[in-house]
Parts: structure tokens; C-alpha cells; sequence
């Protein structure tokens, strides 16, 4: 499974069509962008291992990897975590809840999951792609989307992280932690929704 199946039912051709030409028109304006972008919100997530079972429909066959120290994992479960970045797992491991992608096939364990800026924060830290002059680390934007307002509760996002797979003008909003919502191409939404993506007006408010 790779990032791409993940992430096939957003139709980017379409998308990536719709936001030059929204951004374009912004950009024409007298005032220019003047903060303000027209912007894709996707969702991301924690994975939680005890969601990844046999009867749910996951390859929960206990797999290492390096890194883990000999630890065994749902070979689902560190799918997930190598999407996500982070997965909680059941069992603490000297003292840490979580599993972090380290590149290549290896893992770490980790106290938080984090990004660039921090700590993540459910429903206030948002990821997106590197090197976007307006969009950057550590601002705040605001979101118009009623859609994101009723599947996150809020409005209001600081980019505490980037992405290598995102594209220009997508915000990935942190959703928190959950069980994923199944198995195959499900496994990079949580459980508790089924959002998919939506297009909101972002102000740049910080």
C-alpha cells in the first residue's frame, strides 16, 4: 500500500486545476494574495494499534522492524505509522506510547508525536508543503469551510509541520488520535469520520 492508493479517492487532477485558478485570481487582485489563499484541507492522523485486528480486516501478523528493538507490531499498524509519522501503540515501551517513522524501514519510539513546531495539537496543527512563500511554519490561518468546522470543531490552524508528499496549496489538518476506519484504502482515515478533503478560503490571521 502505498501513499498514493491512500490518497487515490481525491481527485488531484482536478484539484490541483481548481486551486491555480482560484489562487491565480487572488493573486490578480489590486491588494494581491494579501494572506489570503484558496486552499484544499486533508486530514491526518495518530493510527492506534489496538484498531489494526485480524476480525477488522487488517494484516495483523506481529512484524519487527529496525528500531523497534525486537518489538513485535501489526505489519497494518506500521503501514499506518509510516503514512501518518506517528501511531500510539498498547503497550508503553520504556515509558513511551508511540511509534515514529524514521525513514527508510526503520522506526523509533516517542513520548509525543510532533512535527517541525512541536507537539501536535488534535484540531489546531496543520502540516503543509515546504517551501510556499505565504503558507509557511508557524503561521496561523483561519479556514472558511463549514465542512472542516463540523468535522474538526474548528476554524483556526497553526502550520507546525511540512510534508513531502503534500501539494502546493494543501492543508493537512491534525485530527488527532483514532482507530483507523478499515482496512486497505481506508487505513489513512480515522474511525470517527469520513472526511475526505474540502476547499475553504485561508487568512492568514498570525
Amino acid at each position: 500500500m502505498t501513499c498514493a492508493d491512500l490518497r487515490a479517492d481525491i481527485p488531484w487532477p482536478e484539484v490541483v486545476h481548481r486551486l491555480a485558478y482560484e489562487n491565480e485570481k487572488l493573486a490578480r487582485r489590486p491588494q494581491g494574495h494579501s494572506g489570503e489563499y484558496f486552499v484544499v484541507c486533508t486530514l491526518y492522523y495518530t493510527p492506534i494499534e489496538s484498531g489494526f485486528t485480524f476480525e477488522r480486516g487488517f494484516d495483523a501478523t506481529p512484524v519487527t522492524k529496525p528500531g523497534l528493538r525486537g518489538h513485535k507490531y501489526p505489519r497494518d499498524f506500521l503501514r499506518s505509522v509510516k503514512k501518518e509519522g506517528f501511531g500510539r501503540i498498547t503497550t508503553p515501551v520504556n515509558g513511551r506510547d508511540y511509534l515514529c517513522y524514521n525513514g527508510g524501514d526503520s522506526f523509533r519510539f516517542a513520548s509525543k508525536p510532533t512535527g517541525g513546531g512541536g507537539i501536535l495539537v488534535a484540531r489546531f496543527s496543520a502540516a503543509v508543503k515546504l517551501g510556499q512563500s505565504g503558507l509557511r511554519r508557524g503561521v496561523i490561518i483561519e479556514t472558511s469551510s463549514p465542512t472542516v468546522r463540523e468535522v474538526f470543531g474548528s476554524t483556526r490552524w497553526k502550520i507546525v509541520d511540512t510534508g513531502g508528499g503534500l501539494r502546493r496549496w494543501q492543508v493537512d489538518c491534525y485530527y488527532g488520535e483514532d482507530e483507523p476506519l478499515g482496512p486497505g484504502r481506508f487505513m489513512g482515515r480515522p474511525r470517527g469520520t469520513t472526511f475526505e478533503y474540502a476547499y475553504a478560503n485561508a487568512r492568514i490571521i498570525k
